[in-house]
């Protein structure tokens, strides 16, 4: 059986111009970057060359630009680090935030780091309510904001330049969760005024194991991980040279393939969201699904109330589907989607996350569609 992947939030196939890239690194470079030797100065070249390859796509300078291993420890470094540098007692994020950012922030408050955690209005759709953030601003001391540019399960856009500006005003600290748009949208450190960007190197068919953090030259912070001198100080450790140069690459390659990707997988989207919508009576959508308002390669899709619900993804994944029910983060966990619970979406619907990328076909769209219709017709609640 041919399988179908519709999971890419979760994580996408390594493109093979990555995998090519990585071997020829592996095979031909062996030497320790921090060694001072002719095989060190080689691999630390490579290391140097990716991260300025990284830096001119984000508009940022290389000494803006910090390789980690993926984005929890990014964001783990952007808040906790943020937090501290700064001595800031009071945080804002929302209820929808990946748990890297929510359990992260919930921790410093549990520790005492900080004082206070506030959480911005979200509207049912996942869209933040920029009047109460400048709200919750305005009446507390300088604070530290961490919102997300696209939320992972449902796809509703944030509008990171207005966050930016708000928090600019009232001279916040801004992290900006942005796993699952990074190499999707162009991110302009300049024009975003975010102090944090963050990036998982899997989201854009890169390694696993490797990412990012956008640290902004307005801010200056310590290390989250002690132990060596590498990445100038401020994380110990020796590189994960192989995935540095897959992340690189990854991010080239979908920067300049950015918009002809964008129609191609919007226009899957759009035929999905079409095809469940006559074929299926009775769903829905969760989060915001307009073009210019969703990231383009998540559907949430809603489902009526059903037998045996909990196996629908069981179903889709015996018939050759391989989706999500929320955040990939949690998968087997029994408790929900956090996310879900967030926006008020009713419990008794299950939801299944559909998920695209380059590599997703017209064809599959309708086998999967097919496939869906038959799954909720015999489980349909009477």
């Amino acid at each position: 059986m041919n399988r179908i992947y519709l999971d890419n939030a979760a994580t996408t196939p390594l493109d093979k111009e990555v995998i090519a890239e990585m071997v020829n690194v592996m095979e031909n470079y062996y030497g320790n970057p921090s060694s001072i030797h002719a095989q060190g100065r080689e691999v630390r070249t490579l290391i140097e060359k990716a991260r300025k390859s990284v830096s001119g796509l984000l508009n940022a300078a290389p000494a803006e630009v910090f390789f980690t291993s993926g984005g929890t420890e990014a964001d783990n470094t952007a808040i906790r680090c943020g937090i501290a540098a700064y001595g800031l007692k009071h945080a804002i994020t929302s209820k929808i935030e990946h748990h890297a950012v929510e359990h992260t922030l919930e921790e410093l408050l549990k520790k005492g780091v900080i004082d206070k955690l506030s959480f911005v209005n979200i509207d049912s759709k996942g869209n933040v309510d920029y009047a109460h953030l400048e709200e919750l601003l305005q009446n507390n001391p300088r604070t530290f904001v961490s919102l997300m540019h696209a939320n992972n399960e449902l796809g509703t856009l944030t509008d990171l330049e207005r966050v930016g500006d708000i928090c600019e005003k009232y001279d916040a600290i801004l992290h900006c969760d942005t796993v699952q748009t990074m190499g999707h949208y162009v991110h302009d450190a300049k024009k975003l005024k975010a102090h944090f960007m963050v990036c998982a190197a899997h989201k854009l068919h890169g390694p696993k194991g490797v990412g990012f953090i956008y640290v902004s030259h307005k801010v200056k912070i310590n290390p989250l991980i002690f132990g060596g001198a590498q990445e100038r100080n401020m994380r110990g450790g020796t590189e994960n040279v192989y995935g540095i140069v897959g992340l690189a690459k990854a991010m080239e390659m979908a920067y300049h393939d950015m918009e002809s990707h964008q129609q191609v997988i919007q226009e899957l989207k759009s035929y999905m969201k079409m095809r469940l919508e006559e074929e299926v009576p009775g769903i829905s959508f969760n989060g915001e699904t307009a073009p210019e308002k969703s990231l383009y390669t998540v559907l949430n899709v809603s489902f009526p109330e059903m037998e045996m619900a909990d196996m629908l993804l069981f179903n889709l994944d015996i018939n050759g589907i391989s989706a999500s029910g929320g955040s990939a983060c949690s998968s087997g966990s029994n408790i929900g989607s956090h996310v879900l619970t967030g926006i008020g979406a009713d419990p008794n619907r299950p939801s299944v996350r559909f998920s695209f990328s380059k590599l997703n076909t017209k064809e599959e769209i309708d086998f999967v569609v097919e496939k869906v219709k038959h799954i909720v017709e015999q489980n349909i609640a009477v």
